[in-house]
């Protein structure tokens, strides 16, 4: 960087007889040419030291390219500045744009590591298979750690950026000697982001829930769609979608159908009058279970599970692969139950019975 330096000072003095304007053109052009020379020969020997078949660096190399090209230039551009003839404010001044733009830069670059290594890391977890538990699990938790990650750098890197303002960081240095009442009037201002970011970072440890879990959130029924940095999106049956707080599935009672495995039971109610016959029902409950694609092979059973003058309450139970399968087959066992009762045991539906009195008899 010295001998750069140098360079740009010795092409000034043999400018000197242009004006300074066009010395700074002249020294500012060099600079971005310079870079870009430097950026393609240093890009190409890395990819040549790297191996082509990594699976992190070749990508990174490629996504980078831009931010790095940048870089390089804002690197470049230091020196010429400084031998650039200049005002001390002008200098000054631009030297500082410098500094900001090649932090935000290194930002730039860190993030983009961070979803190539996400990216990578996920591509041995596949969500749509029958039994996706364990991908699941990964997904959920490199989601959600990766925006906290992600909203971390980015805090970090606007942090840093705007300390390089001396107004920006003697204003810092203020907030941290008052003490107790500043931090409680920013900690009260930042509570919302930081308590969702708090509760990601439980739900990406603890997992209350998944990727694509089924839930019952607010009386209705639907699957985990997404786990962002703040919110997370239900998917509803009818397509519908809920946006919630992440707050809310730590600090709000849920029902999660999908918890420790993606099988469930599923139940069918039936009311019948008392006398029909329970075996038959039972029978016919086996008979469509057993051929039904739905049915995992596992759970099939008939019981009575109350009983009043009027009617009976048969309970029928079915086991499916997951959720979707599991609420299809309950609707298959009410429409072909109700198919058998209709058409073989139509005197199975619940009748008012009269009593008579025995002298109107």
């Amino acid at each position: 960087m010295e001998n750069l330096q140098t360079w740009f000072a010795d092409t000034a003095r043999l400018l000197g007889w242009a004006p300074p304007w066009l010395v700074s053109t002249v020294l500012i052009a060099l600079a971005v040419v310079v870079a870009l020379a430097v950026h393609a020969v240093v890009v190409q020997v890395v990819r040549r030291a790297v191996s082509r078949h990594s699976a992190f660096w070749q990508p990174l190399i490629a996504r980078t390219r831009r931010p790095t090209r940048m870089a390089f230039i804002v690197a470049a551009l230091g020196p010429a500045v400084s031998a650039a003839p200049l005002t001390a404010g002008q200098a000054a001044g631009a030297k500082h744009v410098l500094i900001v733009l090649f932090i935000l830069l290194l930002g730039w670059m860190a993030m983009t590591a961070l979803d190539i290594g996400a990216a990578l890391y996920l591509r041995g977890f596949k969500v749509d298979v029958e039994d996706n538990l364990l991908a699941r699990k990964h997904v959920t938790q490199v989601r959600i750690l990766r925006r906290a990650v992600a909203i971390l750098a980015g805090i970090v890197t606007l942090a840093l950026a705007l300390m390089t303002i001396p107004g920006v960081r003697q204003w810092g240095v203020s907030l941290l000697a008052a003490g107790g009442a500043a931090s409680l009037i920013v900690g009260l201002a930042l509570q919302p982001l930081l308590t969702n970011l708090i509760a990601g970072i439980q739900i990406a440890v603890t997992q209350p829930i998944r990727i694509d879990d089924a839930v019952i959130v607010e009386k209705e029924w639907g699957n985990i769609e997404e786990i962002n940095a703040t919110y997370v999106v239900v998917r509803l049956w009818d397509w519908r979608r809920m946006v919630l707080p992440l707050s809310y599935f730590i600090q709000t009672p849920f029902q999660n159908w999908t918890r420790e495995s993606a099988a469930l039971i599923g139940t069918a109610m039936l009311y019948v009058d008392p006398a029909a016959p329970v075996d038959r029902l039972r029978a016919k409950l086996e008979e469509i279970a057993k051929a039904s694609p739905l049915w995992d092979g596992k759970v099939v059973n008939l019981a009575v599970t109350d009983l009043t003058a009027e009617v009976m309450e048969v309970r029928c139970l079915v086991s499916a692969r997951n959720a979707p399968r599991t609420f299809d087959l309950r609707c298959e066992v009410r429409e072909k139950m109700m198919a058998f009762l209709r058409e073989e045991l139509p005197e199975a539906f619940p009748r008012r019975r009269l009593a008579l009195a025995a002298g109107e008899a």
